[in-house]
């Protein structure tokens, strides 16, 4: 995707040649004045470290408990996936892999694909099923909702305050660490990647 290749409005699919900007500039739909795209530098050595960051970080918040309990003198510890098997044992399944797909398996394929896509690139390769992953990264930047399970814990905590005392444990740190490394990651633009991709491992 070169500088005069098209660009295409998620809003409202119009379709415009995309154009050299000045660093920094935002380019707007000229239709329903959407954000197209924004010219800033993009380096691979920081996203590849955000996304390295990002596994660890996931794999930390799913082992460790998200907060401990304490009632009288019992003490219960809550992690992710022991939330999402009672939400199953209530009996509202779809639930519970809705939770488990937006919480961890979708945020976990990303943070692999960007992986699969940044490694090759940072020593100028193109890997295997490229346009695939890019299109998959594309569609799935939606689907990522760490950042709302972070905000129902919160609300939980804040709720179960009255009746018992919540103390945030390494879990809950890691999920709000891990939306802003998302958040931050999904922030580049996968318009300026695959034009890298283009100069460096097709020039």
């Amino acid at each position: 995707m070169a500088n005069h290749a098209i660009v295409i409005c998620e809003h409202c699919d119009a379709v415009f040649q995309r154009p050299m900007l000045a660093p920094g500039v935002l380019a707007r739909c000229t239709r329903c004045d959407a954000p197209l795209y924004r010219n800033r530098p993009l380096d691979l050595d920081v996203m590849l470290a955000l996304a390295l960051t990002a596994l660890i970080v996931l794999v930390l918040a799913n082992v460790f408990p998200i907060v401990t309990l304490q009632v009288s003198n019992t003490e219960r510890e809550a992690t992710l996936w022991g939330a999402i098997l009672a939400t199953y044992d209530t009996g509202v399944a779809f639930v519970a892999l809705l939770a488990a797909l937006t919480v961890f398996f979708f945020p976990l394929l990303q943070i692999l694909l960007y992986l699969h896509v940044l490694l090759p690139m940072r020593w100028g390769l193109r890997t295997a099923g490229f346009r695939y992953s890019m299109h998959v990264l594309r569609a799935m930047q939606p689907w990522s909702m760490v950042e709302v399970f972070v905000l129902g814990v919160l609300v939980a905590v804040v709720k179960l305050a009255g009746m018992a005392e919540v103390t945030p444990q390494l879990g809950m740190w890691g999920f709000a660490l891990l939306t802003v490394l998302l958040t931050l990651l999904n922030s580049f633009d996968l318009h300026q990647l695959w034009d890298i991709a283009q100069e460096r491992c097709d020039g």
